[in-house]
């Protein structure tokens, strides 16, 4: 988390906003849990013969975007958030979601990109809202150049050092 939150700050938001905006989205926004989820319960769903319709779709939506809420960080918990919700619509026998077991490692992988990657949206987003977005900043980052270093605090003892460099 701190590299993502350095690699923010150099491209262009304030360091509070991704301070705040981060964090946060490991634990609230977690869109990549959610996709993940959602597709999911389709796909057993139709691997099992069970049309839902539009209700149902949407019941189910709403239940996964609320338990993907519960996962961050705890590794397998797609598989609960999944079985749960199974479970709790009777939709497919819960067993089934062992149909997904070898493809989970590979998807996990893919949940964190997109989680990731929309966290960093989130971190841009409201550094423009909250007018704390350096565009110029963003450009020499996305163009692989350096960042401009801010001057820091003097230091007496390393400016003397460096006087003492220049001297002999």
């Amino acid at each position: 988390m701190p590299r993502i939150m350095t690699k923010l700050t150099d491209a262009g938001c304030s360091r509070s906003t991704a301070g705040l905006v981060v964090p946060t989205g490991y634990s609230f926004n977690l869109d990549g849990a959610a996709i993940y989820l959602s597709i999911s319960l389709l796909f057993l769903a139709q691997a099992f013969g069970h049309h839902l319709d539009l209700g149902q779709q949407l019941a189910a939506l709403g239940i996964l975007m609320l338990t993907s809420k519960g996962m961050a960080g705890v590794p397998g918990s797609a598989f609960l958030a999944l079985s749960a919700t199974a479970g709790a619509l009777g939709i497919f026998p819960v067993a089934g979601v062992a149909l997904l077991l070898g493809a989970d490692r590979l998807m996990d992988s893919m949940r964190v990109v997109v989680n990731l990657l929309g966290n960093c949206v989130a971190t841009f987003v409201v550094a423009k809202w909250e007018g704390q977005f350096d565009r110029e900043a963003m450009l020499r980052a996305f163009n692989g150049k350096e960042p401009v270093a801010e001057a820091g605090p003097v230091d007496a003892g390393n400016l003397a050092v460096q006087g003492a460099g220049v001297r002999s």
